[in-house]
């Protein structure tokens, strides 16, 4: 009986020696699971501290430009891998131009009344066809200092410089120019594209890319901490926005005012400018942005000081109430606060009664002009900032 006893109290005593580690052990992962726990805690605390801005537009409204702009200006930019990059994307920027080109003129040159003002010098066509092969390819090549001299002749071809006028029905890029100008650079064997070769480069946006930055400095305390969103514009892509709209503090709505007599690159019936109208109605009635501010870039002003001259702001159906007044400078006033009216008029609208307080702002933007993004998305900045202290209170 003694030495059962004995047997008893001795196995529990090993029971409980054998404990020890197993406390440790516990006390270890409890620590370990204090620190996760800590850490989660202060990644929402600073997640709360963090601004979601959505970017969003239509096709070619500028957008992606923007957003490269922002991480030239708040970021560290592109380092010379990311630069290299974009070299492919160039050459294939340029030889799609000239193959929009080179086949348009063909077009026009079969339909057009005037039709013979359209087509290419007989010595050009050889260049013209060989040019349109490669601009159809999937991979294009690198841009040699004799394949340059092509496309340069072909550009300046009467035909060729016609055609260009009549760009907006052919879905000729803005940065057409840009990239004719720059050919011999473009062509050099060492060639590494400049930040401003990245800002014309024209890669179509698909998905979600992000950054997060702030306007004032790196440094939290220094600002506001803001994670930019853009998305898609084109038809097909904006089912991918879906996810992304709740708990944005702001839209940042991009509308390019140049193109009211262009058509959309995946509809060619389809102007434009309706369809910019048509999304940004859209995007106003969403009732998971009822809370969020408004910023609305009227974007590529560049463009459309140039284009009202010549193109009549009437040819679009929702400006044909549109009456000149004037010309110069005076009358590009005049045609700028008649688009911005109509934007107003649409904004408020399509806002419920309960939503018309919230901020909203329109700004006269031209994405390429890294300045005026500058100013802007400071100016950005304060009236976000001003509406945190007033929802707070504290104003």
């Amino acid at each position: 009986m003694i030495s059962m006893l004995y047997f008893v109290v001795e196995s529990m005593g090993s029971f409980c020696s054998r404990q020890q580690p197993l406390n440790e052990v516990d006390s270890d992962e409890n620590k370990q699971a204090a620190k996760i726990d800590s850490r989660i805690a202060e990644e929402t605390k600073a997640e709360q501290h963090i601004h979601k801005l959505l970017l969003l537009g239509a096709g070619e409204s500028g957008k992606s430009t923007i957003f490269k702009q922002i991480r030239l200006l708040f970021q560290t930019g592109f380092d010379e891998a990311e630069l290299r990059s974009y070299t492919s994307v160039i050459h294939a920027n340029v030889y799609q131009t000239i193959k929009i080109l080179y086949d348009g003129a063909k077009e026009l040159a079969e339909n057009e009344p005037n039709s013979l003002k359209y087509v290419v010098r007989a010595d050009n066509k050889e260049i013209g066809e060989k040019l349109s092969e490669i601009g159809s390819r999937m991979d294009s090549p690198c841009l040699t200092k004799e394949i340059a001299k092509e496309i340069v002749t072909l550009w300046n071809d009467t035909a060729i410089q016609e055609t260009y006028s009549h760009g907006n029905i052919l879905q000729v890029p803005d940065c057409a120019q840009y990239f004719m100008e720059n050919l011999e650079r473009f062509s050099e064997v060492n060639y590494i594209p400049t930040k401003e070769d990245v800002l014309h480069a024209r890669v179509r946006t698909t998905g979600v890319v992000e950054i997060q930055f702030s306007p004032v400095g790196e440094s939290r305390k220094s600002g506001e901490v803001y994670r930019l969103y853009d998305v898609g514009g084109q038809r097909n892509e904006r089912r991918k926005w879906i996810h992304l709209f709740e708990g944005v503090t702001s839209v940042i709505f991009c509308a390019a005012i140049s193109e009211y007599d262009q058509m959309l690159f995946e509809d060619d019936t389809k102007n434009r400018m309706m369809e910019t109208k048509e999304l940004f109605e859209w995007v106003l009635k969403q009732s998971c942005f009822e809370k969020s501010s408004f910023m609305l870039f009227l974007n590529k002003f560049d463009i459309f000081e140039k284009k009202v001259h010549r193109v009549p702001l009437n040819v679009c159906e929702w400006f044909k109430d549109y009456q000149p007044m004037g010309s110069g400078k005076q009358e590009v006033e005049h045609a700028y606060e008649f688009v911005k009216k109509k934007f107003e008029e649409l904004y408020f609208q399509n806002s419920k009664p309960d939503c018309v307080d919230r901020a909203f702002k329109i700004y006269r933007t031209t994405a390429l002009d890294q300045k005026l993004v500058k100013k802007t998305f400071k100016l950005v900045d304060e009236t976000l900032r001003r509406r945190n202290l007033i929802e707070a209170g504290l104003l």
